[in-house]
């Protein structure tokens, strides 16, 4: 028994120990490092950094601001008048499970994390996606999106001048935009990964083993493109969506998170919105008809840039808002606007 236990601590104790440090270290490792050490090759949208003029500081300022200046020192036009990135966009991990598209789990982490609750997903972990206006927002672009689906430079020149309705971006401007979004990878902490996946990746870059199972097991974890389906307001804007009871509590928080975010103050939209008795009665009186001014019509088919008017109100799809959710926003405004 004695002798087991001597070999026991001289072979199997290291080896856990070994083992359990390798783990640590995978787990402090951006997704794509340890994809790269499986052999998986599907990234390959690095930033081109031997170009002059950029850097992932320059990309951060152009995403936060919408401002830059040339390599030579130059100031540029400011790339859009109406909105910047953020405006639809947020830069943080905003799912608590990366691998599906939930959006009342996605409104629960907002208010949790303290982010508003936007039409557009995350850049965070953007690069670590393989396609981008994905479902329907062909309906939208049109042919737009056959450049841009595969091809994350597209993406940001697309969502440049047509979604931000500004001027076109230069191409060290998207290689810096591109540096920028790299440093909002994904890391293996993210994932949710059990114990047991991290033994399992370790083997698989240690032994040389089970590397496509393993890299197929990571990117279960997290989605590679985001879903996006239009949908239309209900077919009876008075009764609302059939068979739905809507919840003020909850639509309360998409009021302070999604509508607030953007018209409070006429943060990025000329329509003012706060918590006054005249906002709510307005949106109260509006929100079953056919207007501009209609929560259910803004919500799913959103506005349109006019000549001298080119900021406009994205929609939002059913993955970013559901039927459940644009319910709870209704009751939460018709209660709000009775008292």
């Amino acid at each position: 028994m004695k002798y087991l236990y001597i070999l026991f601590s001289i072979f199997i104790i290291p080896f856990l120990v070994v083992a359990t440090e390798k783990a640590s270290v995978i787990k402090e490792m951006p997704v794509a490092e340890v994809l790269k050490k499986l052999g998986d090759k599907s990234i390959t949208h690095q930033p081109n950094m031997g170009l002059k003029g950029v850097s992932a500081a320059n990309g951060k300022k152009l995403f936060l601001e919408g401002i830059s200046k040339s390599p030579n020192g130059k100031k540029l036009k400011k790339q859009s008048k109406h909105f910047v990135c953020t405006s639809c966009h947020n830069i943080v991990k905003e799912d608590p499970d990366l691998s599906i598209s939930d959006p009342q789990a996605r409104l629960e982490y907002a208010k949790e994390k303290g982010i508003p609750f936007l039409q557009g997903t995350t850049m965070y972990g953007a690069v670590n996606r393989t396609s981008f206006y994905n479902g329907d927002y062909y309906k939208k672009y049109g042919d737009l999106v056959d450049k841009a689906r595969n091809d994350i430079r597209e993406a940001i020149q697309l969502c440049a001048v047509e979604c931000a309705q500004g001027r076109s971006l230069k191409h060290w401007e998207i290689e810096s935009i591109l540096a920028y979004l790299w440093t909002l990878e994904l890391k293996m902490e993210d994932l949710n990964l059990s114990e047991t996946d991290y033994q399992k990746i370790t083997a698989a870059i240690d032994q040389e083993t089970n590397k496509e199972q393993v890299v197929a097991l990571l990117k279960s974890k997290y989605l590679q493109g985001s879903p996006a389906t239009f949908i239309p307001p209900p077919a009876d804007r008075k009764a609302g969506a059939a068979n739905i009871t809507g919840n003020p509590d909850n639509g309360q928080l998409i009021y302070d998170l999604s509508c607030k975010y953007c018209h409070e103050n006429e943060r990025y939209s000329f329509f003012k919105l706060d918590d006054s008795q005249l906002s709510l009665d307005h949106l109260n009186k509006h929100f079953s008809k056919y207007s501009r001014y209609s929560t259910y019509q803004v919500s799913r088919w959103g506005t349109s840039p006019i000549p001298g008017k080119k900021a406009y109100m994205p929609q939002y799809t059913k993955e970013r808002m559901s039927v459940q959710q644009l319910e709870d926003l209704k009751a939460y405004v018709q209660q709000a606007a009775s008292k």
